[in-house]
């Protein structure tokens, strides 16, 4: 194998890369997806890329500094048409987001260089992920990547888990991935697919 080519390989340490090659599978051009925190911008830029022009991504964050990061890699890339986004909570997602939607993708926590006090919290959360299941296509899939390592992050881990537990398995196929050789408190991603 070349260096060339080992470049090419995406390195999955932690579940964010995991998450953006899950996106790369199962979101299309012309599809509708969301950014239900968008924090920095990287994963509304990647679903900016994924939908073509002909697409949308829906971004949300209540962070003013997050909203203005997102625009400024967006129009760095030029792909501020395909979005729009909104300094509000997650958890009202469908005052603005009609469906069908084939991802809503959720990075939970605090965003990373910002004010670590303003965290995303169980109650909000758990609010927006019925949201998101409601708006979803057959087919799509909402991913969420949480942190229980933080403070406030072991209790919207258990909101989350507790979440995922009462999906029933004939409407929804739900998977828990992480990585094992990790500490407890690490990161890991959640994938439901809402069943066809």
């Amino acid at each position: 194998m070349t260096n060339s080519s080992r470049s090419t390989i995406a390195e999955l340490r932690g579940p964010v890369p995991l998450s953006h090659q899950l996106l790369r599978t199962f979101v299309r051009d012309r599809d509708t997806v969301v950014d239900a925190t968008c924090g920095n911008g990287h994963d509304t830029l990647l679903l900016a890329g994924l939908v073509g022009d002909r697409g949308h991504v829906w971004g949300f964050d209540i962070q003013l500094q997050a909203v203005n990061e997102t625009w400024r890699r967006l129009a760095e890339a030029e792909l501020s048409d395909r979005v729009t986004l909104l300094q509000v909570g997650h958890e009202e997602l469908a005052r603005h987001v009609t469906g069908p939607v084939q991802v809503v993708l959720f990075n939970l926590g605090y965003c990373p260089g910002g004010d670590r006090s303003i965290i995303t919290r169980p109650a909000t959360t758990v609010i927006a992920l019925e949201q998101a299941l409601d708006l979803l296509a057959p087919g799509g899939t909402v991913m969420v990547t949480v942190y229980p390592g933080h403070d406030g992050g072991a209790q919207e881990q258990a909101g989350v888990e507790s979440w995922v537990a009462q999906l029933e398995p004939h409407n929804c196929h739900s998977w828990r991935m992480g990585q094992t050789n990790v500490s407890a408190a690490a990161p890991y991603l959640f994938l439901v697919q809402k069943a066809l």
